[in-house]
Parts: C-alpha cells; structure tokens; sequence
C-alpha cells in the first residue's frame, strides 16, 4: 500500500508458553513492527501469563493479555475479544505456535488493499527441529535450515510476490494462523461466529462471510513466510459440524453471523 495503516497483531494461543515466548521474539525481530500485540489466550495457566507480563516490560510496542476463562476451545470467542482491544485499523492474525519471518508484516502490509483479505501460507519444522528451537528460545530458521518441510512456503521472493499473488472467491483453505484483513469489514460481517466452539473451520466460516460480502481473498505467496512449530493434531470431534455451517452459510449467502463480535460487548 501507499501508506501503510495502524496495524494490530493478534496472536492466538493456549496453553504453550514456551512456542508463544518464541513466536513473541520473532515478533521483535520484524523489520516493520506493528502499532500493538494483543495475545488472544484462550484460558491459559500462569505460565502463560509470566510470558505475556515479561513480554510487556520490554517490549518495542504495547502487548495486550486478552484473556478468559478455559471452558474448552472457544477460540472464536477469544479472537472477538482480543479483536475489540485492538485499536488498528488493519489486523494481521497469527498462532502461538509459529515462528514469523522478519518481513512477514512488511510484506503482509504490501498486499493490503481495500475489499480484500489476505491469505497466507506456512511452512513447517519437524519435531526435532522443533524441539531445538523451543528448547534454545531460537528463532533463527530459514528456506535453508534443516527441519523445514512445506519447503516453498519458506520463500520469500520480493521482487516476484505480485506472481505468487491469486484471487478468488472461495473461503476454502484459510487459516487464522496466516489472515489478515480490514477491521471494519470484520466488524460488518460481526466477527467471528461464536457457535464453533472446538476445534476447525472458524476461520473459514469467517472468510465465506467476508466472500458473501463481495470481499475478495487474496492468496499470498512467496512472501509474509511462517514456520508452524510441530504438535500433536487437537481433537476433532466438532469438526463435521462446523465444515456443516460452512456449507450452510455458502449456500445462503449469509452475511452477517447472528452470535459474533456485537454480542460479546
């Protein structure tokens, strides 16, 4: 963009203290640091909370603990909130459990454009390499370290991101840990459906809102690179029902969620 705006990073986490104390420091490493973090935590113990207090002290930019309760995965619940403390214009939205290249906002803010949201890539480590880093608080990984797979994600080719740049009308592969978008169409399509509780396809059921909304996903590619820390798959019991309400809110070109974002104030 021209200008770039006033930009909030969310950053979604639970209960891995040590995996968001490392995403927090690639965070400090970025070339173009955003106006504020703000930590959607999803009911995390206190060794959470010692990250995000120690995080707050030394910060280049204000870190912000938005917190409740753990009753099970509400992580759509936790996004609204964590979104109504964010006073940016722009929200860049990433997991707890990735490791950001130190031009992943830069670049986010190079494709931002009105009537549209951003969909991002990651690469991913192996669980050796992960292991290493958690364990030496490092965020020293690149396109050539050893560990990484989904390998082309790591590539970051400024000079070539309008050719790994593609639009389309479609929700299907978006995921919150790469996602960024204009808070005000987020507040037009009211956020987040706070019926998907547990884990899956929160993130696209808000993308198919944003398509029936005429906002056009933007696919990002060769830039805004992230490395999604190895773990165990979260259970998935919820996840046909949500993949169902998808489906449903395609189909009927819904706009607006009826329990989201307005309803949490």
């Amino acid at each position: 963009m021209d200008s770039a705006p006033a930009t909030s990073l969310i950053i979604a986490t639970y209960n891995w203290a040590e995996a968001l104390h490392c995403s927090l420091l690639s965070v400090i490493k970025q070339t173009v640091l955003p106006k504020e973090v703000i930590i959607a935590d999803d009911g995390s113990d206190d060794r959470t909370r010692e990250v995000v207090r120690k995080a707050q002290e030394s910060f280049p930019v204000p870190v912000i603990h938005a917190w409740h309760e753990d009753r099970g995965f509400r992580k759509s619940q936790i996004l609204n909130k964590a979104i109504g403390q964010c006073s940016g214009a722009y929200v860049i939205q990433v997991d707890g459990d990735v490791l950001l290249h130190a031009s992943f906002v830069q670049d986010h803010l190079a494709a931002a454009e009105r009537g549209a949201f951003i969909r991002g890539t990651r690469a991913r480590l192996t669980p050796a390499k992960t292991n290493e880093l958690l364990r030496n608080a490092d965020t020293n990984v690149s396109f050539f370290s050893k560990g990484v797979y989904n390998r082309l994600n790591a590539l970051r080719l400024p000079v070539l991101q309008s050719l790994g740049q593609r639009r389309e009308m479609k929700c299907r592969s978006v995921r919150g840990s790469n996602l960024a978008f204009w808070k005000d169409d987020f507040l037009r399509v009211n956020g987040y459906n706070n019926e998907l509780s547990g884990w899956g396809h929160e993130d696209e059921e808000l993308a198919a809102r944003f398509i029936n909304n005429n906002i056009i996903k933007k696919i990002v590619k060769l830039g805004a690179v992230q490395y999604h820390l190895h773990h165990d798959e979260l259970p998935r019991s919820n996840e046909p029902l949500h993949r169902q309400i998808i489906q449903d809110t395609l189909l009927t070109k819904v706009k607006r969620c009826l329990n989201g974002y307005e309803n949490l104030l």
